[in-house]
């Protein structure tokens, strides 16, 4: 529960799909085009270039996590518009079909947690140390974070399974 609790928000939140499936022209996408740049085991929701954070790199070491090691979080993105006071996060997590997490959280006071401070704007990067407890339960963890900014325009929106 601690890794869930402090390595996801940290991943998501720091990088801070509603578009319909049904706007503008469809473009099928092989899962390969939805996987965020770098080491880890992040996808985006559907084609990045909806976003207003560009993703450039997101690496974990180790990649995949494991129970009881240190986890480096090292992050490079550009917010293409300013994310200020309002901007939140849908967070979800999942233990096979149980759902563990189900919030909406405000990604300003959580951004806090690697150091930085809303307004986000520019190219930004972030290293963070995470210590996961030695003791997960084994299985499939599956998250989901949707991020918007407080007009409720779409900054990013990543998946990820991780298996213990």
């Amino acid at each position: 529960m601690k890794f869930t609790a402090s390595f996801l928000p940290l991943v998501f939140t720091s990088l801070a799909a509603s578009t319909s499936l049904f706007s503008g022209s469809q473009t099928i996408l092989s899962d390969d085009d939805l996987n965020v740049p770098g080491e880890n085991p992040l996808k985006f929701c559907q084609n990045s270039d909806r976003y207003t954070l560009t993703i450039s790199g997101v690496d974990l070491t180790p990649n995949p996590p494991l129970p009881g090691k240190t986890l480096n979080i090292s992050a490079q993105g550009n917010f293409t518009t300013e994310v200020c006071n309002g901007a939140f996060i849908n967070l979800s997590v999942k233990y096979g079909l149980i759902t563990l997490i189900r919030q909406t959280a405000d990604l300003c006071e959580q951004i806090k947690n690697v150091g930085m401070e809303c307004p986000l704007d520019g190219v930004m990067s972030l290293s963070k140390d995470v210590d996961l407890p030695s003791i997960i339960p084994s299985g499939s963890y599956n998250v989901l974070a949707d991020v918007y900014n407080k007009d409720k325009k779409q900054i990013t929106c990543l998946t990820a399974d991780v298996h213990f």
